[in-house]
Order: structure tokens, then sequence, then C-alpha cells
């Protein structure tokens, strides 16, 4: 019962897949000038982020309020190898990975090994002491006025305009979520489940569960930074703010509105959180109430997040049994 219960959960992971890219594939019909790509594309980025740390945070239960920061050194490394050395482009998005990657396996046994709120502050720590090297390093990273970053080109082809950049946008989230459903459904994902449903009693069946751990860390800033190095190419400027505080809490809030343990919930989750400050631009400086907000309230009405909230209630309601149709023959009379 538990094998095919497994196959259909699978199978309609994968389904869901197939949907992604079906609307991938006929979004742009939709898209009627360059800011509607502009605002997809946008989308596309920060749910490949939201992707990777809902694998740390909803999947493995480890809290990180500092993944801007990755995804800045990302962005940052484009920016000064293109500009100041002449690298190029996925050369140095290649190289901004490895250098996350390192960073993050080198600090995560040690950040790891706390747990709740102290983790989620010495992860906050992080991403602060990223974002002010970035605004210090004025020589590198022209500090708070910002760098301007070469446009992107791969074997002498340049990606340029909204409709290029989309298509790159669209299949670099394809592969990332088919990355991450694979993961989920591996021996790799079932312990990482199992460590966020108990680190003792996975440590008990045999998990080890610092190596997990780390693993995830690791490959979630990856993914940041090179979501970062293909923004910075794409918005062509970037400042700090990219590795700052409200970023990582904007990630962190697309994270939990969508659906903790939930791909397609941190798909929706930006898209939503990505949309809302196109609504709000002519309430300047309310982003931030609005954002603990949404958080405040999804956290009281809808804990799981919204796409397994809706999900529960209505298996919920497709379990209810019917009750049964009144018969219109007439009672049988007693002889």
């Amino acid at each position: 019962m538990k094998t095919r219960l497994s196959t259909l959960f699978s199978r309609s992971r994968h389904g869901g897949l197939l949907v992604l890219a079906l609307v991938l594939a006929i979004l742009p019909l939709f898209l009627t000038n360059a800011f509607y790509y502009d605002v997809a594309i946008r989308i596309a980025l920060n749910a490949i982020v939201v992707i990777g740390l809902n694998l740390l945070m909803g999947y493995t239960g480890q809290i990180s309020l500092g993944h801007a920061g990755f995804y800045g050194l990302g962005a940052y490394a484009s920016a000064v190898l293109t500009t100041h050395y002449s690298w190029p482009p996925l050369a140095a998005l290649a190289a901004g990975a490895v250098a996350t990657g390192l960073l993050a396996l080198l600090l995560a046994r040690p950040v790891l090994k706390l747990k709740g709120h102290t983790l989620a502050m010495a992860t906050l720590g992080l991403g602060i002491i990223i974002s002010i090297v970035i605004n210090n390093e004025t020589q590198w990273t022209g500090g708070p006025d910002g760098i301007g970053v070469s446009t992107f080109s791969v074997a002498g082809l340049e990606i340029a305009g909204e409709k290029s950049w989309y298509l790159v946008c669209a299949v670099l989230l394809l592969l990332v979520t088919w990355l991450a459903l694979n993961l989920i459904d591996s021996p790799v994902g079932r312990a990482l489940q199992a460590i966020h449903g108990s680190e003792v009693a996975a440590r008990v069946v045999g998990v080890d569960t610092t190596r997990f751990k780390v693993r995830v860390f690791v490959l979630s800033a990856v993914i940041a930074s090179i979501a970062g190095s293909i923004s910075a190419h794409y918005i062509g400027f970037i400042t700090p703010n990219l590795a700052g505080f409200f970023h990582s809490i904007e990630l962190v809030t697309m994270v939990v509105v969508g659906g903790m343990a939930s791909i397609f919930g941190s798909i929706i989750g930006a898209a939503l959180l990505t949309i809302l400050p196109q609504l709000l631009s002519s309430f300047e400086g309310w982003e931030t109430v609005v954002f603990g907000v949404i958080l405040m309230a999804t956290m009281i009405f809808m804990p799981k997040g919204l796409v397994p909230s809706l999900a529960s209630r209505s298996r919920k309601r497709a379990a209810v049994p019917k009750a049964p149709a009144a018969s219109n023959k007439p009672p049988a009379q007693e002889v």
C-alpha cells in the first residue's frame, strides 16, 4: 500500500513538472510588452532561489535568514570577474558558484550545529557580513553605488532581449525544479525529511545527519549563487541591496507563503510576492510592512503555506463520504 501511494505521489509531482513546462511554454502569448516579460523573468529567478531555500528549510528543517548573501555573492562574482578581469560570463558564473559552494561548505558544519533561533541568528549574521563586505570593498564592487555588469554570452552568442532572457530563465527554472523533485524522491530526500521530523530518530536509524545537512546547505547556496549571477547579467547593474537583509526576508516569506516542503509552492510563493511589489509601487516604503503582515497572516491561518493548505482541504473534501441517495421505491407493505 505504501509503495502504491509513493508511486502515485511521485507521478503527481512529475505531472506537476509537465504542467509547469506547459505554463512556461504558453505564457509568452500573454506577455504583451517588455514590462510583463520583466516580471515573468524576475518570478523565474526568485523561484529558482526559493526552491533551493525550501530544500533547506521546508524539507530539512534548517532555518536560513541570510540566503540573499549567497545570491549576492554569485551576482558580484560575475560582475567583478567579467568587468575587471574580462572573464567569459559562463566561466564567471561557474567560478562564483564554486566559490559560494566552498564558502558554504566551510561554514556549514559549525553553523548547522545550532538549532532554532540560534541557527536563524547565525545565518542572519552571515548574510549581514557578506553585505558589509560588498559595501566596503568599493574598489571591486563599487560599494553602495553599485557596479555595471556585461552582457551574457555563450560561445559568442549574446543573450539579448526579453524573449531570449525569458527562455533562458524558464529552462533554468525547469531544470532546477526537475533536480529538486528527483532529489526529494531519492534516498537523500527521504533522509532530509527524516532529519526534519526528528534529528535524533534519524541518527538512531543510521542517517548521517551532519553530512546530509551540509550537502543540502551547500546545494541551496550554489543554486542561489547561480540565480544571482544570471540576475546580474540580466539587470546589467547591481547594488548591495541584492545581498541585504530585506531580500533574505523576502525569500523566506516566499517559502512560507507558498508552502514549506512544497516545490511547486515555492514557485507560487515567488510569483505572488514578486508581483506584489509591482501592485504596491504607489505605496513606496510600505513594502516591508506588507511582507510582515503577509508572513504573520500565513503563519496564523495557513501555517503549512498556501499550496499544502489548499491541497489538504481538497483531499478532506474528496474524502467526505457522500450520503446515499434517497430511494423512490415505496416501503414494503407488511402482510
